[in-house]
Formats: structure tokens, sequence, C-alpha cells
């Protein structure tokens, strides 16, 4: 049983099964660059303020800078009896500078520090993350750019709709990173405050100097309130949401490559890179990336709930139960940072089998929405024009042909506005080129989209 700095109060000392229970230096040891970086702010700050001596401060901070060196180095071992990362950087600390280092806790609590240090790590985090999407929208842009023109179906409840180009399906999930490259790029405003001076609850009882610190940290203000700053973990479930509906967007992407790898459809080829073998059957080339990402997305997902959970039922102001938050976030982090990769990878290098694609597009069924289009600018209102096109398709499944089999006179039995101007609109190129207007599929239209996007993304590039 090990006897804590702060345990004066206490006769006794702590139990060894309370110390496994509650410790958290085998995780939350991710934080000591936020923690260190965050203590020697707070010890320039003391020391320039005439709290702490301004020769303690520099010592302290001298003494910093090389633990994180070590750390990073990896040649400093951790102490499992301290419990947590704080106490281990303030026992090292302790261990290099001698009396200085207890100087170091004045005016500040392990609440607002440990805020502070999780607020810093989903910042960082949070800019790998947008840098990471964006190399997974050039692999996008690059590939709708090289397959510009190449025709295939668009689906609807999984069953052939309409024509498309292949580039504008592409362009549907690069608006879907868009999105969420903004979410991760673009930080909410409690992202901006540094809760560091919030104290355990009530705010530091020392004349520090919170937006000294805030401001060398990165910070643009600091917190209004020291009792939500010190609970206050909604910028984890901020990311956690972000993270699982990204993750989401990934996994529709996986479940197409799935569905599209398959000799049903054929639309791709795996890359031997991104693909694994059976241990039993020789022939099989499994699409094991994007079912991982599939898989993990599970758990982003139940990331999201478990901190939501924890939060749920806890009143003002810190409770201990907040140590939940930072496992299932971390977990999240590393999930999300390696599906982006592995995705990235295999979209990269995957092929597409244009002719099986424009084969498909060649569905001749997929052309009654032109037909009912087409009667509908004749003057027949749509509903109507819908039935007489459905009559149509009956006919065609029947004969096992397509609309532009039927005869003029056929056509005409069902609707005397059809003229012989309709066969030519019953292609799939003139189906995609009739959808000429923003966000449409029209070869025009999304040339003007990858451009933009293009513009966008060396933009976004240089920040």
């Amino acid at each position: 049983m090990t006897r804590k700095p702060w345990q004066g109060r206490f006769s006794g000392k702590t139990s060894n099964i309370l110390e496994r229970f509650s410790q958290s230096i085998s995780f939350d040891r991710e934080l000591f660059p936020q923690d260190i970086r965050g203590s020697i702010a707070h010890a320039r700050m003391l020391g320039e303020r005439g709290i702490i001596p301004k020769e303690d401060a520099a010592v302290i901070m001298d003494g910093l800078e090389k633990i994180l060196a070590d750390l990073e180095k990896g040649s400093q071992p951790w102490r499992e009896d301290l419990e947590d990362v704080h106490m281990n950087i303030e026992a090292l600390l302790g261990e290099r500078v001698g009396e200085a280092a207890g100087r170091l806790h004045t005016g500040r609590s392990r609440n607002d520090q440990v805020a502070l240090d999780f607020k810093l790590y989903v910042r960082e985090t949070s800019g790998h993350v947008a840098r990471d999407l964006l190399k997974l929208l050039e692999v996008l842009l690059k590939r709708a750019e090289e397959h510009f023109g190449i025709l295939m179906p668009g689906y609807t409840h999984t069953q052939r709709a309409q024509p498309v180009l292949l580039s504008h399906h592409l362009m549907a999930y690069f608006e879907m990173f868009r999105r969420d490259h903004a979410e991760f790029a673009f930080l909410p405003a409690n992202m901006e405050e540094c809760p560091l001076g919030s104290g355990a609850l009530a705010g530091a009882g020392f004349p520090i100097d919170r937006m000294m610190t805030a401001r060398e940290l990165g910070f643009s203000t600091v917190t209004r309130n020291s009792m939500d700053a010190v609970s206050d973990r909604d910028f984890a479930a901020r990311f956690l949401f972000n993270a699982a509906l990204c993750q989401i967007h990934l996994s529709r992407m996986a479940e197409e490559i799935v569905i599209w790898a398959t000799s049903e459809f054929g639309f791709v080829t795996l890359p031997d890179a991104f693909s694994t073998g059976s241990s039993m059957m020789p022939q099989k080339k499994n699409p094991d990336p994007a079912e991982l990402v599939r898989g993990k997305t599970g758990r982003t997902i139940g990331n999201l709930m478990s901190l939501l959970a924890t939060l749920k039922g806890l009143p003002l102001t810190y409770n201990r139960d907040l140590q939940e938050d930072k496992e299932p976030l971390f977990d999240s982090a590393k999930t999300l940072l390696g599906s982006i990769e592995i995705m990235a990878g295999l979209m990269d290098s995957i092929g597409f089998n244009t002719r099986r694609l424009t084969e498909a597009a060649e569905d001749p069924l997929m052309l009654a929405t032109d037909l009912a289009d087409y009667l509908t600018l004749k003057g027949l209102p749509f509903r109507n024009a819908h039935e007489v096109t459905g009559k149509l398709v009956a006919l065609c499944v029947e004969r096992g042909c397509g609309l532009a089999a039927l005869s003029l006179e056929e056509m005409r039995k069902h609707s005397g506005l059809i003229g012989e101007d309709i066969f030519g609109l019953l292609t799939p190129e003139a189906s995609v080129a009739k959808r000429d207007i923003p966000g449409g599929t029209a070869p025009g239209q999304v040339r003007s989209a990858m451009e933009k996007a293009r513009e966008w993304l060396e933009t976004a590039r240089r920040g």
C-alpha cells in the first residue's frame, strides 16, 4: 500500500485493491506531452506573477523539459504505484530538481489539470484527423478525375436506379469526408477556452494570470465558470460523435468495396497489397481491410455511447466517473486514424473495371425515369406519366427487352404524346447529360464540381 502526498488527513494507507482498481496510469500516460506542456506554462506564469520564486520556476521548467525528452525517447519507466500521469511526472520532477518541484502545484488542482490535458489532446488529435482526411480526399478526387466520363448504375435500395458517372459516385464520398474535415479542422468555441485556473471547482486562490497560460497553450480565451470547466467533457463527446460519424462514412465506402469486389458485381479488382487470401480456399481474394473498417465502426459508436452514459447522471462538479472518459476517446482516435489511412491506401490502388461498369450502366430499364420525364415535359401530369411508364416497363419485363426495343406504335398505345424523338433520349449517355443542374451527374456539372473541389483542397492544404 502506498501513501499519497495529499493524504495528510488520513491515518491509514490506501488498500492495494483500491489502488489497482482506481489507477489510470495504464492509459492516461498517453497525455504526458500535454501534461508537461501545461505544467511548463503554469510554472512560467507562477514565476512571472511572483507567486513562486522565479529561480524555482526556471528550475521546474528545465526539469520538465528534460523529463519530456526522456519520456518521448521511452527511456523513462512509469510507476504503476503512482496512480496517474500527473503524479508520475510530479514524482519524477521531485527526484530531479528537489524541493522546488513541490511549488509547481500551487494554484491548480488535478481537476483543472486533467481538463486542460484532455482538451489539449483532443485539439491536437482533431488536427491529425483533419490532415489525414485531406490525404483521403486527395485520393478520391484523383480517382474521380482519372475516371471522368465512365458510366455506371446508380442505386437505391441496392437496385439499379439511374445511370450516373463513376466520378459523380466517388465525389459523393468526397462531400461526406469534406464535411468530416470541417468538423475536425474548425474547432467549436469551447475548444478555444482554457480551463486551467479553475482549481478543484471554485477557482484558484492565488492571483494567477489565466490569460497568460491560455495564450501560451494556444487558447484564445479562458473558461467563464470554474465549476463548469472542471466537469465539462462536451468537447470529448463532440469528438467522439464526429469520430463515429466519420467512421460510419468510411464504413459505407468500405461496404461498397466489399460488394463491388464480388463476382456478382465485378466493378473493382482488389490490389494484392490491400487484400488477403483464404487459409483453405486458394482462389479467394478477400477485402479484409474494408471489412475491418466496417467492423471497427461499432467500436466508435460504442465509445460515444459509453461517454454519454458516463456523463448523463453526474452532479457538479468533478466526479471520479470522469476517469472513464479517456479510454473510449483514445480508442476512437486510434481506430479512426487507422481506418482513414487504410481506406486511403485501398482507394488509391484499387482497380475499377470500367468495361463492367459501363455494361451495367446500359441496363435499359434504368431509363424509365427519362421516359416519365419526357411525358411530363409533353404536358402529362407526372403521376400519370409515371403510370404510363410503369405499364411499358411491365411489357419490357414480360418480353425481356429494354424500352428502346419497343416500337413507336406499341408505346403510343399507352400515350399518344410519345413521338420519334423519344428514341434519342433512351440512352445512358442522354440520361446522364440531361441532369445538367448544380449537383447533377451531367458531365459538365461533374467536371465543374471536381474543379471546385480541387481548388478547395489546395486552399485547405495551405491551412
